[in-house]
């Protein structure tokens, strides 16, 4: 039986209600993973926008004594990465707690795997209510079909597929947002 929580009716994105997770973007992890020259650069520019907008970031790594650290342009970026075993980042009590210490429930994905580390993440955010938002051009896996299967089966819990830059834009909200010209800067950085 399939258990919609917000499905397609996500309130629209605020920047004091979102955080953003930024799961197991693992230099040892790169190599084989379909397009992530891709998932890089768009990691990077919603979290860029995030620093701007002061989006709470929490970023994880998977065992990170066997699979090494954060991709050295994104770790430039980020908090330190919290550590964990589990695939999903509700999985480790540092992350967790981070997680609960800002008070929001508004969760934006990017990472990677798509089918496992992403799709364990939302899952349990969704059975705590939060609203989960995945961002497809910023996850992925090994593979084109296990990235796809994963974010269909995404959709269908209830998570909502949205673009780095829709996310972007609906943070800002306005043209009239003093931080819109820095954003717009961003924006053309990554096109």
């Amino acid at each position: 039986m399939r258990r919609i929580i917000w499905g397609m009716s996500l309130a629209h994105l605020g920047p004091e209600q979102s955080i953003l997770l930024v799961v197991d973007i693992q230099e040892a992890l790169l190599g084989s993973i379909h397009e992530i020259d891709r998932v890089v650069a768009r990691s990077a520019f919603l979290i860029r926008i995030a620093t701007l907008l002061e989006v709470p970031i929490v970023a994880t790594e998977q065992n990170p004594s066997r699979m090494g650290g954060t991709e050295l342009t994104l770790a430039k970026l980020i908090p330190p990465a919290f550590p964990k075993m589990t695939f999903s980042v509700c999985g480790s009590p540092e992350a967790r707690a981070a997680i609960e210490a800002t008070g929001r429930q508004q969760a934006i994905l990017v990472g990677i795997e798509t089918h496992i580390c992403i799709s364990q993440t939302a899952h349990d955010l969704l059975a705590q209510d939060f609203e989960v938002v995945v961002c497809p051009d910023a996850v992925s896996a090994r593979s084109l079909d296990r990235h796809k299967l994963g974010m269909e089966r995404l959709r269908d819990a209830g998570a909502v597929p949205a673009h780095t830059e829709s996310v972007a834009y609906e943070w800002v909200k306005s043209a009239d947002n003093p931080r819109f010209r820095e954003a717009l800067r961003i924006v053309k950085e990554y096109p």
